[in-house]
């Protein structure tokens, strides 16, 4: 079964997902996902979703209100996310990154209007990775879900999942990986967005460390390595 087959069974099997996970109040939308892609480190989306929070509470929502908070202000903020000292830094400088974009125009009077659209629209791949603290899960999450461009998200779901499908050999590394979907798909945002959040519930749901094979949607296909 190739790799669009599988998409095809999975959303068969769970329905859309209608990710990434954004409640709301920030501006704009966006720049939430933005945030909660380095929030996400090393962390749960639960413990996201409590620093997200507190993000709201105390009106940071915003790439200039990111850029003007205090710095120990916004780490009492994400402390739930954990490794907060550092993520607080990487905020602001992914913030002061986001603000540096402008229209043409402003750019020739010297002034910095921080559009995100201006962000959305010019932003590289290569940029987003000489940003310190973004790497390339981080950067590819930004880019297709707060841009809407077609990069593939890699994560340990997914090396997980398609290594025990057995068509990933164990620890490909990431830009061989996120060639191998990116080749064998449609160049479609939807469909990488739809796809990733199928294999996310996938691994969250069955596919775990301790597999619940007998309940997989992809059981009479799976080759089960590793298992």
């Amino acid at each position: 079964m190739n790799s669009l087959a599988i998409y095809r069974k999975l959303l068969s099997h769970y329905g859309s997902q209608g990710w990434w996970p954004a409640s709301g109040g920030f501006r704009p939308r966006e720049w939430e996902i933005c945030v909660g892609a380095i929030l996400t480190q090393n962390t749960s989306w639960n413990n996201v979703e409590k620093a997200l929070l507190n993000l709201r509470k105390n009106n940071c929502v915003s790439v200039k209100g990111m850029i003007d908070v205090d710095t120990r202000r916004l780490e009492n903020m994400i402390k739930p996310s954990g490794f907060f000292r550092q993520k607080a830094d990487r905020l602001k400088i992914l913030a002061s990154f986001v603000n540096s974009f402008s229209k043409s125009g402003d750019k020739i009077a010297g002034r910095h209007s921080g559009s995100f659209e201006d962000f959305r629209r010019n932003v590289t791949r290569e940029g987003l990775l000489g940003v310190k603290g973004i790497g390339p899960e981080t950067a590819d999450s930004i880019l297709l879900y707060a841009c809407g461009r077609p990069y593939f998200v890699v994560d340990a779901y997914t090396r997980r999942i398609f290594h025990r499908l057995g068509l990933l050999e164990h620890n490909l590394d990431y830009e061989k990986t996120r060639n191998f979907f990116e080749s064998s798909l449609p160049k479609d945002a939807n469909l990488y967005n739809e796809f990733h959040a199928l294999i996310v519930n996938l691994g969250k749901d069955t596919c775990r460390k301790k597999p619940l094979c007998s309940q997989c949607p992809l059981e009479r296909v799976c080759r089960k390595r590793g298992v």
